[in-house]
């Protein structure tokens, strides 16, 4: 979801499940691919001279099905001749394989962020154009940074302000109401000052953002995090009604959520 939704510029590598299923769809078309956020031209996807198959998560959707639309833009690059960049993608339906059906579960899935687009073009030399366009791509990317304690934090540098944000794995609802507990006591703060702004919302999960000191760098709210991990799964895990002053903070933290797509 992170890949999808928050991060500029991010890669990760996956291969295609073993099984007859599987085979049919790609015969002997390459099984490792690089799932990455944006590809030149916002394509869904590019086989690359040498065998190489590139897949856009932020590419544009086509079915509301964020899995399928993926998994489908992989499948055709897969079988493209190399050289070839997938510019648009049919419609998946009911039959196209979701991409979680796709990805070998027993492959490590490790996000590597970048701090700039040269993984579109790897050691291949560009023309003064292609040189150009990269700088410009570069240009656009907001600093992003892993913070070490739990799965998906990020710390991210917009101008001269900071903030960190938690893609939270347990489902949405439940998600939200661990945070409005934890805002209701007082204790959803992420180290020292850093306060809670609000939420985004996309692929049913939660990601709070936190405002934090711009001074501070990344690796600087490792601890805070390890804290706030436990806090949040306790809360999250607590499955008793919300009392009166939990719901007037769960309504004040959908009042500040933000829907991505």
């Amino acid at each position: 979801m992170a890949m999808r939704e928050i991060l500029p510029a991010a890669t990760a590598s996956v291969r295609l499940v073993e099984g007859t299923a599987t085979a049919d769809l790609v015969g002997d078309a390459p099984r490792d691919a690089t799932l990455a956020t944006v590809l030149p031209m916002a394509w869904p996807a590019l086989h690359r001279t040498g065998g190489s198959v590139l897949v856009a998560t932020q590419a544009g959707a086509t079915c509301g099905d964020a899995s399928r639309d993926i998994a489908g833009a992989w499948l055709l690059a897969a079988a493209s001749p190399e050289g070839t960049p997938i510019t648009q993608v049919p419609t998946p339906t009911a039959d196209t394989p979701r991409l979680q059906d796709l990805i070998d579960p027993a492959a490590p899935f490790e996000v590597t962020l970048h701090e700039g687009f040269g993984f579109w073009v790897g050691d291949a030399e560009l023309d003064d154009d292609g040189a150009a366009s990269l700088e410009q791509a570069n240009q656009s990317i907001v600093p992003s940074t892993r913070v070490a304690g739990a799965p998906s934090v990020f710390w991210v540098r917009f101008g001269e302000r900071t903030f960190v944000r938690w893609v939270l794995p347990q489902a949405e609802e439940a998600a939200t109401d661990g945070l409005a507990r934890l805002t209701a006591a007082d204790t959803n703060r992420l180290g020292g000052d850093a306060r809670l702004l609000g939420a985004f919302r996309a692929c049913g999960l939660l990601v709070p953002v936190w405002e934090v000191d711009p001074e501070a760098a990344a690796e600087s709210f490792e601890d805070a995090v390890v804290a706030m991990s436990g806090r949040l799964s306790e809360a999250i895990a607590d499955s008793t009604p919300l009392t009166a002053q939990e719901r007037r903070a769960r309504n004040g933290l959908l009042s500040r959520q933000v829907t991505l797509r």
